[in-house]
């Protein structure tokens, strides 16, 4: 059965309301739409009695952070938009190879429109977003009805068209409104996130208490992992009457299945040595008492140690058979629990001598601990080195990009270190606060020193730059195009310092530009169209829109990651777009040119998905034609026309 492409995000209302509906089928009831039909709605009255043992008459107090405009905000991150995605290949690097992705755009339709596609997907987020000091500039999201479609209210808008104001401190709203900016952004995000996904923020004393109470209610407050103390300025901003010299970095995790890894310290010095390298004793005794002999019995057993082997080290032989003039060595008893091994028998057995030895104690007896040789460690909560300084991330732009075109931008080296904690070879990281882009420099870096495949997808609202600023005069008209500039040029030096050990280095981007639907407004009654605009019943689609426009409306309607590989084909002088080696096949060939003939080349290709244009097709008839043909042919293949 042919389908039509929806050309729209995600629907979360729609979802969640099923969702519901699933567990209390008793609370759905029905409403009348913008429209006047008729749709599905939950009587919040009667969910909050099926979740009460108790009789629920109003709302009661509880604990809870709560701010003038905070329902509106979270109508804004459930509201679906009429928007897509453009490619933009004249800005990016490396279009058709690369895994990487900038995209231009408000970054609330960025998230909305990455919805389909990455939902679940991405491993970490970073984002450094406004500190809300007064003099920076956010973002406003006030949305009014229009025609049944949501739209900016004109007010929103600053006089070059940017969908920013400053939030200055006489503001009645001052926590409010950046509130109401972060709260749809931030449940989003969440969606998109793996199970054993986690999210940094960056901000600073301006509204990190608010933050922490808005992650906690977005994320969980369980799934806190903890706040860092970064020392961002050493010199310290000199006002106020204490000169603050450091920001904070806040991380969160989707679930309790996430992991923080350690990072790397390259020039930590081993205090032992052999024939494996160097290494420090680590206790191989558990000394978490939750995990004792009682619930841990596979992990309670006895070493054997030979008191007459001891090294110039101070290392004793074992065994895990009892051998005559060997000691017995078992976990010592903690608070009067008997505690266990780290380790079970069997991993001990096969590191027996060569990562698992004996070792004496100060008070005579010994203990069994574990040679342990990872050159790295666990992060601390405050981080005072000169890699996390914002004058080094200013000074490494500034050479980057021969000018100083940004303020303060954060370090490669802190965001690298956060990459590498979070993250593994082939992961998604996102920014959509990207600024000048550091996210995506750290990633590129680290996939230059550990040989890993880590993609980044960056969003940048395209803020302009003031014309008396030093970026304007460099060239740069607005933030987005100082992101994508750095991005090739770190790349290009990334790339000359390690194609010998990384010669694959992806430090490229497809570059995507959020616009308005390639779907002309043909959705309104006969009645409402004026003359000169009946031809709008004839093409559907916008005169400025190309078939790669249109393609990607079909990757972002599918769910198909942005990144896919593109091969062009001509068949039958038809342009056909195939992606991923026959996931889909796409031609927006026009004017009735989509005929049998040219459907039959196309099924031979096996294809999983086929997409056509409806002025593809000659007339109705002949649109009736090629779905039977694809129901005789190729009945599994899914046809749909946008």
């Amino acid at each position: 059965m042919v389908k039509k492409l929806t050309t729209r995000s995600r629907d979360l209302v729609a979802e969640n309301i099923a969702k519901l509906a699933a567990l209390f089928p008793g609370c759905v009831t029905e409403v009348a739409g913008a429209d006047s039909e008729p749709r599905k709605s939950i009587d919040f009255d009667l969910l909050r009695q099926e979740l009460s043992d108790v009789a629920v008459e109003g709302p009661r107090e509880r604990y809870q952070l709560d701010w003038p405009g905070k329902r509106r905000a979270l109508l804004a991150a459930n509201t679906p938009i009429n928007k897509t995605l453009r490619p933009r290949r004249e800005q990016s690097v490396d279009f058709d190879a690369t895994k990487n992705l900038f995209i231009e755009g408000d970054n609330l339709d960025v998230l909305k429109l990455l919805q389909n596609t990455y939902l679940g997907k991405v491993k970490m987020i970073y984002i450094d977003p406004p500190y809300n000091t007064g003099k920076d500039f956010i973002y406003k999201d006030k949305f009014a009805i229009s025609n049944g479609e949501w739209k900016m209210v004109n007010s929103d808008y600053a006089g070059n068209g940017d969908r920013l104001t400053q939030n200055t401190e006489t503001n009645g709203r001052f926590h409010s409104d950046w509130l109401s900016m972060m709260y749809p952004r931030l449940r989003l995000a969440r969606n998109l996130l793996k199970d054993d996904g986690v999210i940094f923020i960056s901000a600073d004393d301006n509204e990190i208490h608010n933050l922490r109470h808005l992650c906690d209610e977005t994320f969980g407050e369980d799934n806190f992992i903890g706040m860092v103390v970064v020392k961002s300025n050493p010199a310290g901003r000199d006002y106020g009457g204490i000169a603050r010299t450091h920001d904070y970095l806040l991380c969160y995790s989707k679930t309790d299945a996430a992991a923080i890894g350690n990072i790397g310290a390259p020039d930590k010095k081993f205090p032992y040595k052999d024939d494996l390298g160097g290494f420090e004793a680590r206790e191989l005794r558990n000394r978490n008492i939750a995990f004792n002999a009682g619930n841990r019995k596979n992990l309670f057993y006895p070493f054997y140690l030979d008191p007459k082997s001891e090294d110039e080290s101070g290392f004793f032989q074992l065994s895990l058979a009892e051998k005559p003039g060997w000691v017995e060595v078992l976990p010592k008893k903690s608070q009067g629990v008997q505690t266990v091994w780290r380790w079970g028998k069997e991993k001990s057995q096969q590191n027996l001598n060569v990562n698992v030895v004996g070792k004496g104690n100060r008070n005579g007896g010994y203990q069994i601990v574990e040679k342990y040789r990872e050159a790295s460690k666990m992060a601390r909560s405050i981080w005072d080195d000169n890699e996390v300084s914002t004058q080094k991330g200013t000074l490494l732009v500034k050479n980057l990009l021969d000018a100083k075109v940004f303020d303060f931008p954060k370090t490669v080296g802190m965001i690298r270190r956060i990459v590498e904690m979070a993250s593994g070879d082939d992961d998604i990281v996102l920014d959509f606060f990207a600024g000048s882009a550091t996210t995506a420099h750290a990633v590129m870096q680290l996939n230059a020193e550990d040989g890993g495949r880590r993609r980044f997808i960056m969003a940048q609202f395209p803020e302009r730059c003031d014309e008396d600023s030093k970026a304007f005069k460099a060239g740069y008209k607005t933030i987005a195009e100082i992101g994508r500039e750095r991005i090739r040029r770190a790349g290009e030096k990334l790339k000359a310092a390690n194609g010998i050990t990384a010669p694959d280095l992806d430090i490229g981007f497809r570059a995507l530009q959020v616009d308005s639907t390639n779907m002309k407004d043909v959705y309104r009654a006969a009645e409402e169209l004026r003359q000169d605009e009946m031809h709008l019943l004839v093409e559907n689609i916008k005169d400025d829109r190309s078939a790669e426009d249109l393609l990607f409306q079909v990757f972002l309607d599918y769910g198909i990651d942005l990144d896919s590989p593109i091969v062009r084909e001509t068949i039958q002088g038809r342009e056909v777009f195939f992606v991923n080696d026959g996931e889909l096949a796409a031609c927006f060939a026009g004017n009735g040119e989509v005929d049998a003939d040219f459907c039959k080349e196309i099924i031979q290709r096996e294809p999983l998905r086929v997409v056509f244009r409806d002025a593809g097709f000659e007339d109705s008839n002949a649109m009736t034609n090629v779905v039977k043909l694809f129901d005789v042919l190729a009945r599994n293949v899914k046809l749909e026309i946008i």
